[in-house]
């Protein structure tokens, strides 16, 4: 990446320190680092983001999901994270699923974004 390439679109760019963990390709990797992180990582990432939310579903909504620039598939990537963070803080209220045990789930065919 050169210096002057933006990570993340124009106006959502207090948000790029949450891209090098967050912005993750597939849902294993972004549920992965869900586990890896404490509450307090985890409701610093969700209280970043999900302000936000809306504008960016809006702001990707004027695109094309098919051929997205890199910036804006990272920010579709943060949303994908926020859905799996989301669950961890305003539900699980941890990282893991409770009662879970050794329980996991394999996903045999990525979105196509």
């Amino acid at each position: 990446m050169t210096t002057t390439e933006r990570l993340l679109p124009a106006g959502f760019t207090e948000l790029e320190p949450y891209v090098e963990d967050w912005a993750k390709p597939t849902r294993q990797e972004r549920y992965d680092m869900r586990l890896a992180k404490n509450m307090t990582e985890l409701g610093a990432f969700y209280d970043a983001i999900a302000p936000r939310a809306e504008e960016a579903i809006a702001h990707l909504d004027t695109l094309d999901l098919d051929a997205l620039p890199e910036p804006e598939l990272r920010l579709l990537r943060l949303l994908f994270s926020l859905i799996l963070v989301s669950y961890a803080v305003n539900v699980f209220e941890q990282p893991s699923i409770p009662d879970a045990g050794a329980a996991f789930f394999d996903t045999l065919v990525e979105p196509a974004v």
